[in-house]
């Protein structure tokens, strides 16, 4: 089982490798034949894209027509007159504020990933001097976006793993059986090598946080690495979410000896205490839960940046080595950094998920008392 899942991981590279090569080779932001990513300008612009979150899944694009091959999400904004609800497909993949979608009396227009209402009269988005639309404002925005349906398959997914799992243990067998018994070594393993040593009497109590947040990291990394363009650990907005609940956890549980001795140092000088009660407070409300979201979000971010920048070397490249030679060598590397991604898959999930469960365990943690 574990040699068919590194199988299948592989294969996920090289499909992703592959389907960013045909979509930097033919991609188009604007719709117009034949107008292929050659420049570093350009190749900059469609890996910023790439990163950002969006609100369809933008499959490859026809050079030659410049048709967008792609599949839409329901986009779901709240304006000025109320709720409103379509597909993402009503914008036509236009991403500069050009198509307006009326919807009753809302006027709603795209830009940059941003979806905008026209004022009232307006019949197109005008900008500053800084390129800020002056006569359009951002509406609120609860579509189902790229990330937002990443989560909800990794919640799927992690509901029929652990379904299946709970089912088998349920009618008395030792030993799972199908993909349950993938499940149970690693539900072993944050238990045992992460949850005991670092919490302590009281692990079980948290091992759902830990087992959810392990999972739905890895899975949700994992996604990240097919062609479909998955960024979900990659979006700030994600990991600051993850250690918040981290640290609402640890704060929430925290004895009455970690209080008093964040509070209130017992062993110090009277007049010090105040001064490192601040700093204890700042470390645990913010430092901690910074370089936790930090940590998830730069690591995921640089690697798909990585790799996408080496398979635009056989844009960059090519005039200096030929097109043959500067394929190839983007090929070799992406394909070696995309392994290294998988590897890497796992081990933010393990390190956001030791290091939450260090912090708990300093917060639940019964000093010794001389």
């Amino acid at each position: 089982m574990m040699v068919a899942t590194k199988s299948i991981q592989f294969i996920a590279a090289l499909a992703f490798i592959f389907t960013s090569f045909s979509a930097f080779a033919g991609g188009s932001d604007n719709g117009q034949p034949g107008n292929t990513i050659d420049t570093p300008e350009e190749i900059k612009d469609y890996i910023a894209h790439h990163l950002k979150d969006s609100h369809d899944f933008h499959l490859f694009t026809d050079n030659e027509s410049g048709t967008h091959v792609s599949f839409p999400l329901p986009v779901i904004v709240w304006t000025n007159d109320g709720l409103k609800t379509f597909m993402s497909s009503a914008f036509h993949h236009d991403d500069n504020g050009e198509v307006i979608v009326e919807k009753g009396d809302a006027r709603l227009v795209k830009l940059h990933s941003k979806i905008y209402e026209l004022e009232e009269g307006a019949t197109s988005i005008n900008f500053d001097e800084e390129n800020h639309p002056t006569n359009a404002h951002k509406v609120l925005d609860f579509s189902i976006t790229k990330s937002v349906f990443g989560m909800l398959l990794a919640g799927i997914l992690m509901l029929l793993g652990f379904g299946a799992l709970a089912r088998g243990y349920k009618k008395g067998h030792s030993v799972p059986k199908g993909f349950a018994r993938v499940l149970e070594p690693l539900v072993i393993y944050v238990r045992d090598d992460i949850a005991k040593p670092n919490i302590g009497k009281k692990y079980r109590k948290f091992m759902g946080f830990l087992l959810t947040v392990f999972f739905f990291i890895w899975i949700l990394n994992l996604l990240g690495l097919t062609p479909l363009g998955f960024n979900v650990t990659g979006q700030i907005a994600v990991t600051v979410c993850l250690a918040i609940f981290t640290a609402i956890i640890y704060l929430f549980s925290g004895s009455k000896d970690f209080w008093a001795h964040t509070l209130w140092m017992p062993g110090v000088p009277v007049i010090l205490r105040p001064i490192l009660a601040v700093i204890e407070l700042i470390g645990f409300v913010i430092i901690k839960p910074f370089s936790l979201l930090v940590r998830l979000f730069a690591n995921m971010t640089a690697g798909h940046f990585v790799v996408m920048s080496l398979i635009a070397l056989m844009i960059t490249m090519k005039e200096a080595f030929g097109p043959v030679a500067s394929t190839g060598m983007s090929l070799v590397l992406a394909l070696f950094i995309s392994v290294i991604e998988i590897l890497v898959a796992f081990l933010q999930a393990f390190i956001f998920t030791m290091l939450s469960s260090l912090f708990i365990g300093m917060a639940v943690e019964e000093h010794e008392h001389h």
